[in-house]
């Protein structure tokens, strides 16, 4: 069995509220250029969360991956479109992706969206 992913989600933003408290002006430069990222625009907010999520199962970054799936559910994403994003990322990362994205499978699960 995985990891709860919920916990890791809330430990690795216990350490992000840490460094945030140590540099606090890294960041806010790193928070305002996610605000401008991830605003609504010609894409959507919801939209562009299930990239980041996508790019985030690729590269292997489990707080991104995490982080961005939530972000996209609270935008409205369904799980479908979660799951169909799933399948892009395995089919660009391989089993590389697809170990990473059991992440999102377990947190849909562990909200009971699943």
């Amino acid at each position: 069995m995985l990891e709860n992913q919920t916990e890791l989600k809330n430990r690795i933003h216990e350490q992000a509220g840490t460094f945030k408290k140590l540099r606090p002006e890294l960041w806010q430069a790193k928070d305002a250029l996610t605000q401008c990222a991830y605003k609504n625009g010609a894409l959507s907010a919801k939209n562009k969360r299930l990239m980041a999520m996508t790019t985030a199962i690729v590269q292997g970054c489990r707080a991104c991956i995490l982080y961005q799936a939530e972000a996209a559910l609270d935008l409205g994403a369904s799980v479908d479109e979660i799951l169909e994003c799933i399948g892009v990322a395995v089919s660009l990362g391989g089993t590389l992706a697809e170990g990473q994205a059991t992440r999102v499978v377990e947190f849909l699960k562990e909200r009971e969206q699943i």
